[in-house]
């Protein structure tokens, strides 16, 4: 129970498979309270099962590409908790085009898109969340290896999350004189929502296993367990790092 009475802001939920909803349970279960976030109505009654599972305090639309949808959900956090003390972010968003094909050929629009919802998100969010982290805290973002190395049909969606690590740097070394740490979860290949829209990720979630150093694939309840102990008292000095959860698949 290590993250007793901390509170918890995890964004970026789409259904009971994310790794979003895997780091709610757990976080949870060592003794959070948990706010969360949706989408749009679409995904709404997804994460309003889930809120229902972890006794989330609070849960509301978060869609970082609508004007003011970020502000209001903090101004209405703040009526239900008197501080923050970690936040989870697990946004990414790009068009299926642009991951497919050549990357060279992405469009500008396409581009400043991806970069909009999947990198700059975590700063906005974390901007507006700063003031409520009254007692310092954790901010944890969710990363994959296509940001250092050459994965196919990956194409874009790398770019962005090299972004994502490096802003998660640069935020580091903002943050650490208000104790607020700033860290990166780098997860192996898991079969999510949003993995979905990766073209033959079903085979490249098989070859894996056969391939790192563990051979075996990782689960979302690992990548939950690495999150919880971010965000604890326990990580208190950890800040900057992207930290690899793929069972030594970065290593080769």
């Amino acid at each position: 129970m290590y993250l007793n009475d901390k509170n918890i802001v995890i964004i970026g939920v789409a259904n009971e498979r994310s790794i979003a909803s895997f780091i709610a349970k757990d976080m949870q279960k060592k003794g959070a309270n948990i706010a969360l976030s949706f989408l749009n109505e679409k995904l709404q009654p997804r994460v309003e099962a889930l809120a229902k599972e972890v006794h989330a305090d609070y849960l509301a639309e978060l869609d970082v590409l609508k004007e003011g949808s970020v502000k209001n959900f903090f101004q209405g956090l703040e009526k239900k908790w008197n501080r923050i003390d970690g936040i989870v972010h697990s946004i990414a968003f790009a068009n299926k085009e642009d991951l497919e094909g050549r990357f060279i050929d992405t469009s500008a629009e396409g581009f400043s898109l991806a970069l909009r919802v999947s990198a700059h998100s975590l700063l906005e969010i974390t901007k507006h969340a700063e003031a409520q982290m009254r007692e310092g805290g954790s901010v944890i973002t969710l990363s994959y290896i296509g940001s250092q190395k050459v994965i196919p049909n990956y194409n874009l969606m790398g770019v962005a999350k090299a972004a994502l690590e490096a802003s998660a740097r640069y935020m580091a070394y903002d943050l650490g004189p208000k104790k607020i740490r700033v860290n990166a979860i780098s997860a192996g290949p898991i079969k999510t929502l949003s993995a979905a829209g990766i073209r033959d990720f079903r085979k490249m979630l098989s070859s894996a296993a056969e391939s790192v150093p563990l051979k075996e694939n990782i689960s979302g309840e690992s990548v939950a367990a690495m999150a919880s102990f971010l965000a604890s008292d326990e990580a208190k000095h950890i800040t900057g790092e992207c930290i690899y959860v793929d069972s030594g698949a970065h290593i080769l």
